[in-house]
């Protein structure tokens, strides 16, 4: 299978990878939309300001091309890519109230508009409506991975918590929240795939292995956006993670080889919440840090290669292996 990306410009070659299955992409959006009807006004005004604040959808984008790459032909796919994409966005409403976060795909976030009470129930509606659909999917097995993500999920934003202001997190306690947080998602899609195009148990493995290494190698390449990106572009704050407490790969690389003095000034920063991003980032950037994070993300690239392999060549199979490329190249 050899890379055929078709342009630099993000937003051709995400055009490029998603052609394949835009009608698809299309019915998800539909599909969202019809399922977020409530007879509470304010619970579908809230959840129609989340879900249509242009996000990369990647979840059902991935769980789509996987169906079709593994020979589904039907539609239920549209559906699941609707249901994990409205958990996906519950969650991510959660943990706005969490960070505090005031800002998200560059608009402000439901807490920072309507409260932290008013975001934590939208995010509640949201995440049962996708167990409802799950269920009126009628498939165990899709209820089994997606049921599975959904616990690890809530797993990693309170390993995350246990972490926060630590300086000490090293590469291994990294991998495991985003492994939770971020990777564990993009499994359930491609096991929901699976289920649904009834594969063999080894192309199962080959896409779940796949989605994980495609998973950990997005969040990688977004915690270097937060050194090299423009807020207005990847839609937050940069430094909002340190401002967290957040030790995320940039950081804990950078304060491996950082002399004492920029070290006491990471850890102070990141004890505290409080520090100088830009002093910080100064560290980083002058430092082999980011370099390190991508060469590590390649390393999850590979593994994503070697899974794809083991399936059959197709259209899809082509925009499955252009969107590991995609996911370290983009710039939000």
């Amino acid at each position: 299978m050899a890379e055929t990306i078709p342009s630099e410009d993000p937003k051709a070659l995400v055009k490029a990878l998603l052609a394949p299955i835009a009608d698809d992409m299309k019915a998800v959006d539909d599909i969202i939309r019809e399922e977020l009807s409530s007879d509470v006004s304010r619970m579908e005004e809230i959840s129609e300001y989340i879900t249509s604040a242009g996000g990369k959808r990647m979840r059902p984008a991935l769980l789509i091309l996987i169906s079709r790459a593994l020979g589904y032909e039907g539609t239920l796919h549209q559906y699941l890519g609707a249901t994990i994409e409205l958990l996906h966005t519950a969650t991510l409403m959660h943990d706005d109230v969490v960070d505090e976060s005031a800002m998200r795909r560059g608009r402000p976030t439901a807490n920072a508009r309507w409260g932290n009470g008013a975001a934590v129930l939208v995010g509640d509606f949201l995440y049962t409506r996708s167990f409802q659909m799950m269920v009126k999917a009628g498939n165990l097995r899709v209820m089994e991975a997606l049921s599975n993500a959904a616990n690890r999920l809530s797993e990693g934003e309170v390993v995350q918590m246990v972490n926060a202001h630590d300086p000490l997190v090293d590469e291994a306690r990294y991998f495991r929240v985003i492994e939770r947080k971020t990777a564990c998602l993009f499994e359930a899609g491609a096991r929901m795939a699976a289920a649904i195009a009834e594969c063999t148990p080894e192309e199962e493995e080959a896409v779940a292995e796949y989605a994980l290494a495609l998973g950990n190698a997005f969040q990688i390449a977004d915690d270097i956006l937060d050194y090299t990106g423009v807020a207005a572009s990847i839609g937050k704050n940069l430094g909002a993670d340190l401002r967290e407490g957040k030790m995320t790969l940039p950081l804990i690389y950078a304060r491996e080889t950082a002399s004492d003095a920029d070290r006491a000034l990471i850890d102070e920063a990141v004890k505290k919440g409080d520090g100088d991003f830009d002093k910080i980032s100064e560290i980083v950037i002058r430092s082999d840090s980011l370099e390190r994070c991508r060469a590590r993300a390649e390393k999850e690239l590979e593994r994503g290669r070697e899974a794809l392999s083991k399936i059959p060549s197709s259209i899809f199979s082509e925009s499955l292996l252009n969107l590991l490329s995609f996911t370290v190249k983009r710039d939000r």
